[in-house]
């Protein structure tokens, strides 16, 4: 299997050191910046799978960093944030984050996001999954190998999280999914995420399939969960 290539940004040197080893460890190759503006250019001379960006940084934060690379690449930005309630820039229309870990994190904890996020990107798709790519429902049409959404034949760009819980809705179009059963389909490796990372997610998927016309994507079912609504 190949190497999975990661972006490292972070000002603080020990912070940079710590996440290198977790991920070298877990056999993947690192590149490291200490800010957005080094970031862009070794975006620019290397392949990479994934970026870890920190949002605090001098010369140019992380946001400002991940708005310059969505403007030609959808390449998915694992975010560093010292303040949880930071959620909604991070994983906001206007920057595109695929998830977030708050600082002091867990390096192992760090690294199974990162998993997650790639087997989530890199169309890993299981022999149970194979015989359904194509995923229709209304107007509403998900091939899951291609990781491409359109809506009325209009493409709407998901995040691979966005992704995941669109799909993970579409698969079971009927269903209520609670936030936990939402959580537990989307992540894996034991990875938790608050009710409130899930309804923001949830809040950009709509606002995302409103620009295309889509009024009503997922409905609330309120005091239970979310569930796809009939998409026409």
């Amino acid at each position: 299997m190949t190497q999975k290539k990661i972006l490292v940004v972070d000002d603080d040197p020990h912070i940079r050191e710590v996440i290198s080893f977790a991920l070298e460890k877990a056999e993947m190759l690192v590149t490291l910046a200490n800010d957005g503006k080094q970031a862009l250019k070794h975006f620019e001379k290397t392949d990479i799978d994934l970026i870890i960006l920190d949002i605090n940084m001098p010369e140019m934060d992380g946001l400002e960093c991940c708005r310059e690379l969505r403007k030609t690449s959808n390449v998915p930005i694992l975010f560093l944030s010292s303040r949880d309630d930071e959620i909604d820039r991070i994983l906001g229309l206007e920057i595109g984050g695929d998830d977030y870990v708050t600082k002091p994190f867990s390096p192992r904890e760090l690294v199974a996001r990162v998993n997650v996020i790639l087997k989530r990107t890199q169309g890993n798709i299981s022999n149970s999954d194979k015989e359904a790519i194509l995923f229709k429902h209304g107007k509403l049409h998900l091939d899951s190998e291609q990781h491409s959404v359109w809506w009325n034949e209009k493409s709407v760009s998901l995040t691979a999280t966005e992704f995941a819980m669109l799909a993970q809705l579409l698969k079971h179009p009927k269903k209520v999914f609670s936030r936990d059963a939402i959580m537990q389909g989307s992540y894996q490796y034991n990875v938790y995420v608050s009710d409130r990372t899930i309804d923001s997610h949830i809040r950009h998927i709509r606002s995302k399939f409103s620009e295309v016309g889509c009024e009503k994507v997922i409905e609330t079912q309120h005091g239970v969960g979310y569930r796809l609504s009939s998409c026409e």
